[in-house]
């Protein structure tokens, strides 16, 4: 048990937020070293290096490896110019659900480009990336059907799961062994059956064995779908994922997606067939019950996948610097797993070390994600840390300098 685990532990009869007050109590006691970098704010955003304000009120400037704006699409001329136009006309908010009235004709052409990206019949976006899986699978799934999950997947994705009623089977990360033992075994009236798994796992930034998982879900009756947050824009031959990778687009069933990764906006979308679109309108709860993005951001987002669409969005450059600083960090002998994307995991392996290198990164100028239990095992806790394109490579060897000095 951690020390953090042992402020943790409640008795009968206990007030309900209990909880609350010893969370505080190891939060500030300084049992957690490194704790402090749990407070930080961006103050604004130049070129890789962000002056940040901690808790206290003290701001610094440090070298960003920790943001999912890997094309730094947020800022991004074309975006900010269609973003403020939407803006000035529908104003910041929607006011209402999507189908009702919170949903304009700049919405309506974003599901279109989203449906022509990954060339299905229709797309539905959803005004936040965790209500999409949410609402996706709650939808679709229920009492009586299965759902086998690969274990790295995101918690969204399990708790939509769980909230579906339907049966939930989990295979060792990236397994295929384990998912066919797993589809060997389920009873053939038991028809209702959907694989889901990341395409790009985001604590270790490898891509889903796509080309195997479809061809065991043909053979056993499975539907299958992919959550490509990590993977849009970047992985694939033109951008479009972890299933262009693997040339398997059209055996994907549920093309899902985050616009808060690399779009560098807000939401999610599901892009599949007319009749699973037309079913997810009405029955996913999380779409139904949420007031729809605002057009601002729609709009912006229009402006990126016309850059997806032309790949102008500078994927090549990305990729450039992803595989400098993965270079860089192999030589200065620091464990990266076997990354394929633009998340690269730094491994620790001890909890208290990994808290305390991640204050020291901090305090010598470098911002990077932090990532122990429960997104991972306490014995495979990392620093996970996220290229943008418009790092520098003088940034990028000044972030391997601090981070040789502080490990």
């Amino acid at each position: 048990m951690s020390k953090f685990e042992s402020f943790l532990i409640t008795e009968n009869g206990e007030d309900l937020f209990s909880k609350a007050k010893k969370v505080n109590k190891v939060l500030t006691s300084g049992a957690l070293t490194g704790n402090e970098g749990l407070g930080f704010i961006a103050l604004d955003k130049v070129s890789g290096e962000y002056p940040i304000m901690d808790k206290f009120g003290k701001s610094k400037s440090v070298l960003m490896l920790g943001s999912n704006s890997y094309l730094n699409l947020s800022t991004h001329p074309k975006v900010i110019k269609e973003a403020s136009k939407a803006l000035k006309k529908y104003g910041y908010g929607m006011g209402t659900v999507s189908n009702y009235l919170g949903i304009t004709k700049i919405h309506k052409e974003l599901e279109s480009r989203i449906a022509k990206f990954y060339k299905t019949e229709d797309s539905i976006v959803f005004p936040s990336g965790y209500g999409t899986n949410i609402g996706v699978i709650s939808a679709l799934c229920n009492t009586g059907d299965v759902i086998i999950n690969d274990s790295a997947n995101h918690a969204s994705i399990f708790d939509g799961c769980k909230l579906s009623g339907a049966e939930i089977k989990v295979f060792p990360h990236s397994d295929m062994n384990g998912l066919e033992r797993i589809l060997k075994r389920l009873p053939d009236e038991q028809t209702g059956r959907l694989i889901i798994t990341d395409g790009v796992f985001s604590m270790d930034g490898d891509i889903a064995k796509l080309d195997i998982i479809t061809e065991l879900a043909e053979e056993y009756n499975c539907k299958v779908m992919v959550d490509d947050a990590h993977g849009i824009g970047i992985v694939g031959s033109t951008g479009r994922g972890s299933a262009e990778y693997h040339n398997v687009m059209n055996k994907i069933d549920l093309h899902v997606g985050m616009l808060s990764k690399s779009p560098g906006g807000l939401g999610g979308y599901c892009a599949a067939s007319d009749e699973i679109v037309q079913f997810l309108r009405l029955y996913a709860r999380t779409y139904f019950f949420s007031t729809g993005l605002p057009a601002s951001v729609a709009a912006g987002l229009n402006e990126v996948f016309k850059l997806f669409e032309e790949d102008k969005a500078g994927r090549e450059e990305l990729w450039n610097k992803i595989n400098y600083l993965k270079v860089r960090l192999i030589t200065s002998g620091f464990d990266i797993l076997e990354s394929q994307s633009a998340i690269i995991p730094v491994m620790i392996y001890d909890e208290e070390k990994l808290f305390k290198i991640h204050k020291d990164l901090i305090q010598n100028g470098l911002y990077t994600n932090i990532v122990t239990y429960p997104a991972v095992r306490r014995k495979e806790c990392r620093l996970r840390l996220c290229v943008m394109k418009d790092l520098t490579y003088e940034q990028i060897d000044r972030a391997i300098e601090i981070m040789k000095k502080t490990s």
